[in-house]
């Protein structure tokens, strides 16, 4: 959900995707027809045995003159050679055998316990805690959005339990600064929603991509760029912003670099009674599983427990950003919601605000499937995980991604499941 798509905030359709896409994977396309491959011949129909070497050619001798060898004789190295064609290809489908094994069982072992994962019926009582939240688009700040469209979102918001708006301000640049002239609008904002949503809090969405998987974005190594987002987080508590949510992505599990950047926001925040919050990666579905990914696409994506743990403990606020996780099913997807919240739960400390992520947006790529990725699936798996860890967890929430793709099924599934 990073900013990793080009730096621009013109709208493209009716509303920009300018906020930052929610997973830093490559979109799949349809793969083209490959030409049918020629059969390969069989080698017991070739009519072209491998030769037998003879000693005498080799020395420059012409072969003596004869009648020609009996068939079961001249065909001796053509036999010996199919032979050993047909040990090696044995040999062969049983290492590919293998392999799809020590692949297809895990996985499928694993997707079974996702779909047990979604049975059973939540505990009474896991519903909204009045404390879910929202992300906006960067219209909200730049000039497009008007007084009647702030209107339409108070009454939107009326009848929902949300009461904290990340609202798109950045993107940050790669030194951790943050031009004014990206959101000319803000104190309009934040007087508006203060007025017309008396109770919800406006919180500014500050993000960038960072150079952990290309040469390219911030690096939170240097000491200057860490400095600079601590003066891009003043810069925006002084527009009048009830606090500063972060989304650094790709962020890999363990760096000690995030951490202590956000311990140094957080005393700027504490100083102006102001909220620091966090859009989190997923937590590893297995122990270790992000190293596993890493090593094998290159994108850690996941997050462990422990690190989860160690940011939750740092924020006032942590929102694990739950979709665009492969699932290919909708069952799944909500078993796997329910692990995560489960995940969560265990490693959050009480006086931190939890939030699940639900899919206020619709695309189909490798990463994310719109039939499976469902607000009903992702609402049912959170209840789920709530009543198996910590039913009655009071700062606990949803937050939805995002304001400007969002449908009234989204909505609906929204209220039915959650706020009721």
């Amino acid at each position: 959900m990073a900013d990793t798509e080009p730096r621009d905030t013109e709208p493209r359709d009716t509303e920009p995707r300018d906020t930052e896409p929610r997973s830093t994977e490559p979109r799949s396309t349809e793969p083209q027809a490959a030409p049918a491959a020629e059969p390969e011949s069989d080698p017991e129909s070739d009519p072209v045995a491998d030769p037998v070497a003879d000693p005498a050619a080799a020395d420059g001798d012409q072969p003596p003159q004869g009648p020609p060898a009996p068939d079961n004789e001249s065909s001796t190295g053509g036999a010996a050679g199919n032979t050993k064609k047909k040990k090696r290809l044995r040999r062969t489908r049983r290492i590919t055998l293998a392999v799809l094994l020590v692949l297809l069982v895990p996985l499928l072992t694993a997707e079974t316990a996702l779909r047990i994962n979604y049975m059973g019926d939540p505990a009474a009582g896991t519903h909204t805690r009045n404390r879910d939240a929202m992300w906006l688009g960067h219209a909200w700040v730049d000039g497009r959005k008007k007084d009647a469209d702030l209107k339409a979102l108070a009454r939107e918001l009326k009848s929902t339990g949300i009461r904290d708006l990340y609202v798109h301000t950045g993107p940050m640049e790669h030194d951790g600064t943050l031009p004014k002239s990206l959101y000319p609008r803000a104190r309009w904002l934040v007087d508006g929603v203060h007025r017309e949503m008396p109770g919800i809090r406006v919180q500014a969405f500050l993000g960038d991509v960072l150079a952990t998987e290309s040469p390219d974005g911030m690096r939170l190594e240097r000491a200057g760029t860490r400095a600079a987002v601590v003066d891009s987080a003043r810069q925006v508590l002084d527009v009048g912003y009830d606090g500063v949510h972060l989304d650094l992505e790709p962020l890999h599990s363990g760096d000690r670099n995030y951490l202590s950047l956000l311990d140094d926001i957080r005393a700027v925040t504490r100083a102006r009674d102001a909220q620091l919050s966090v859009a989190a990666h997923q937590i590893d579905p297995l122990p270790g599983f992000h190293s596993f990914w890493g090593t094998v696409a290159g994108h850690p994506k996941w997050w462990s427990q422990e690190f989860f743990g160690q940011v939750a403990r740092r924020v006032d606020q942590i929102a694990v950003m739950s979709y665009d996780t492969m699932q290919p099913l909708e069952s799944l997807y909500g078993g796997y919601v329910a692990q995560q919240t489960s995940l969560a739960l265990e490693v959050t400390p009480p006086t931190t605000h939890l939030l699940m992520g639900l899919p206020f947006y619709h695309e189909n790529r490798f990463g994310h499937w719109n039939h499976a990725e469902t607000v009903a699936a992702a609402v049912r798996g959170v209840r789920l995980g709530l009543s198996r860890t910590d039913a009655d967890r009071e700062r606990f929430g949803v937050a939805a991604y995002i304001d400007f793709a969002a449908t009234e099924q989204d909505w609906a599934s929204y209220r039915d499941g959650w706020v009721r």
